[in-house]
C-alpha cells in the first residue's frame, strides 16, 4: 500500500487497537444511538394515538429486525472483506469488494419488499393483531416500500467504516433523524396522516441520508475507497466471500426476528388467555385491551434497542480492527481487542441498566404522555424492572460476535445467536410467561437468563478461538473457516 496516500482513517484502522476501537466506535456509538432515534421518536409520537397504533408498529417490529438483519449481514460482510483488503494492501480489490456489496444490496432490497405488502393483512392476523390491524398493515406497507433506503444507508454507512471514516457515516444518520424528529408530528398530527404518517416520515428522512451517502461514496470520492461502475467486472468470488461472512450475521440476526414474531404471539396469547378466563367468570373485556401487551412490550423494547447501542457501536469498530488485524497477520492484536472491547462495554451497560432501573417511572413517560397511553405507565415501569439485567449480559455476546466476525469465524457467532434467540430465549420465555404462569413478567425474565448463558458461551469461545490463532500464527484466510478447514476443529 502507498502510505503517502493512506487516509486517517486507514492509519487509525491499522494502528493502536485500543485507540482505534475507541476513535471508530465514538462515532458509531452517537450515530448509531441517532439512528435508533427513528424508533424512539415514531414510537413516542405515535403513543398520542393510543394503545393500538403503539401496538401496530409492534406488530411490525419482527419484520424491521428481519429487513435490519439482511441489510446489516451484507453491510458486515463486504465491510470485513474490504477491511481485510486494505490491511493486506489491496487497494483495487477493496474498492471492488465495496462495489459488489452495493450492487448486491440494493437486489436484495428489491426482492425483500414486494412479497410482505402483498401478504402483511394476513400475517398479522396469524400473529394475533385485532382492533390495530389496520394500523398495523398501513404502518408495515409504508416502511416495506422505502426497504431500499434501509439497505443503502446501512451497506453505505458500513463500507465507510470498514476503511476507518466514522464520521461520516455519522453525520448521515444525524441529518437523517434530525429530520425525522421534524416530520414525524407533522405527518402524524398537521397532516392528520396517524401511524401511517410516521412511515411516510421515517421512509423520507431515510432517502435523504441515502442520497448523502450516495453522493459521498460516488460523486464527491474524498474517501479512500473509490467505487464505481467504470470497469467493474462482477465476480463470483467476491459475492461468495460477502455472504459467507453475512450469511451468519443474516442468520443470527434474523433469528431476532424470529424471536419478536414468537415473543409478540406469545404476548398476544397470554393476553387472549387472561381475557377468556375473565370471561368465562362471568365477566366482561374491553376488545380495545387486547393488544395492551403488545403496545407496553414495543415502548419497552425500544429503550431496550437504545440501552444497548453503546454495545453495537463498539461492535462495529471491533469489526474493522480485527479484520484488518487479522488481513495483516497481526493476531497479537486478537485478544486485547477482545478485552478492552468488552471491559469498555460492560462498564457502560451496568450504568445504563442501573438508570433504567431506577428512572423506570420516568422513562415510561415517553410513551404514556397522552390520556389514551396513560394506564400503560404501570406495566411499562414492570418490563423496565425486569429488562435492566439484560444490558450487561448483552455484552459478552455483542462484542463476541464481532470478533468472529472479523476473524472470518462467523459461524461461531451465529451459533451464539441461535441459541440465546431461537433455543434459550424461546424455552425460557414460555417457561416463565406460559408454565410458571408469571404471564408477561415471566416472557421478560426469560429474555434476561437467555442472555446470561449465551454470554457465556460466546466469551469464553473467542477467548480459546483467539488463543488456537496466537499458536498458529502461519495459518492462512480461508483456512479459518469453509470448505479448506481441517485444523479448525481443534478451536471448536
Amino acid at each position: 500500500m502507498d502510505n503517502s496516500r493512506m487516509t486517517e482513517g486507514v492509519k487509525t484502522l491499522l494502528g493502536d487497537p485500543k485507540k482505534a476501537i475507541i476513535r471508530l466506535s465514538i462515532p458509531m456509538i452517537v450515530g448509531m444511538s441517532l439512528t435508533s432515534l427513528y424508533n424512539f421518536v415514531d414510537r413516542m409520537w405515535v403513543a398520542g394515538l393510543g394503545p393500538d397504533a403503539l401496538a401496530a408498529t409492534g406488530f411490525f417490529m419482527p419484520f424491521f429486525f428481519l429487513a435490519m438483519a439482511i441489510a446489516t449481514g451484507i453491510g458486515v460482510g463486504g465491510g470485513a472483506v474490504v477491511s481485510r483488503m486494505i490491511g493486506a494492501h489491496d487497494r483495487k480489490a477493496a474498492e471492488s469488494a465495496s462495489m459488489h456489496t452495493i450492487i448486491f444490496s440494493v437486489a436484495a432490497a428489491a426482492f425483500f419488499s414486494v412479497p410482505f405488502i402483498l401478504v402483511s393483512p394476513v400475517i398479522f392476523t396469524a400473529m394475533g393483531a385485532t382492533t390495530s390491524l389496520d394500523d398495523a398493515v398501513s404502518y408495515a406497507n409504508i416502511m416495506f416500500t422505502g426497504t431500499i433506503f434501509v439497505f443503502f444507508t446501512n451497506v453505505a454507512n458500513a463500507l465507510l467504516r470498514s476503511e476507518g471514516n466514522a464520521r461520516k457515516a455519522m453525520v448521515a444518520m444525524l441529518i437523517g433523524t434530525l429530520l425525522n424528529v421534524g416530520l414525524d408530528p407533522l405527518f402524524i398530527y398537521t397532516f392528520g396522516m396517524g401511524v401511517g404518517g410516521a412511515a411516510i416520515a421515517t421512509v423520507i428522512s431515510l432517502a435523504i441520508s441515502a442520497a448523502l451517502l450516495f453522493y459521498w461514496l460516488f460523486v464527491q470520492k474524498k474517501n479512500y475507497l473509490k467505487p464505481s461502475l467504470s470497469g467493474f467486472r462482477f465476480h463470483g468470488k467476491t459475492i461468495r466471500e460477502i455472504l459467507f461472512i453475512g450469511i451468519p450475521t443474516m442468520i443470527g440476526q434474523g433469528s431476532m426476528s424470529v424471536m419478536m414474531f414468537f415473543l409478540v404471539g406469545l404476548l398476544a396469547a397470554i393476553s387472549k388467555t387472561r381475557a377468556d378466563a375473565i370471561i368465562a367468570a362471568g365477566g366482561t373485556v374491553d376488545p380495545a385491551v387486547l393488544d395492551h401487551g403488545i403496545a407496553v412490550f414495543t415502548a419497552g423494547w425500544t429503550v431496550v434497542q437504545f440501552a444497548i447501542l453503546p454495545l453495537l457501536g463498539i461492535a462495529t469498530a471491533v469489526i474493522s480492527v480485527t479484520a484488518a488485524a487479522f488481513g495483516a497477520r497481526e493476531f497479537s492484536k486478537l485478544k486485547t481487542v477482545h478485552s478492552f472491547s468488552f471491559s469498555i462495554g460492560l462498564g457502560i451497560e451496568v450504568v445504563i441498566a442501573l438508570l433504567t432501573f431506577f428512572l423506570a417511572p420516568f422513562i415510561a413517560m415517553a410513551f404514556t404522555w397522552s390520556l389514551e397511553t396513560a394506564p400503560l405507565a404501570a406495566d411499562i415501569a414492570v418490563f423496565f424492572s425486569v429488562i435492566w439485567l439484560y444490558f450487561p449480559a448483552a455484552a459478552g455476546n455483542i462484542v463476541s460476535q464481532a470478533v468472529f466476525q472479523g476473524l472470518r469465524m462467523a459461524y461461531r457467532g451465529l451459533v451464539t445467536t441461535l441459541l440465546r434467540t431461537v433455543v434459550f430465549a424461546l424455552f425460557f420465555a414460555w417457561l416463565f410467561g406460559i408454565y410458571f404462569r408469571m404471564e408477561e413478567p415471566g416472557v421478560y425474565t426469560g429474555m434476561v437468563v437467555a442472555t446470561w448463558i449465551s454470554s457465556i458461551v460466546a466469551f469464553v469461545w473467542a477467548r480459546k478461538s483467539i488463543a488456537f490463532l496466537q499458536k498458529r500464527p502461519d495459518m492462512q484466510a480461508g483456512k479459518i473457516e469453509g470448505p479448506q478447514t481441517v485444523d479448525d476443529t481443534v478451536v471448536g
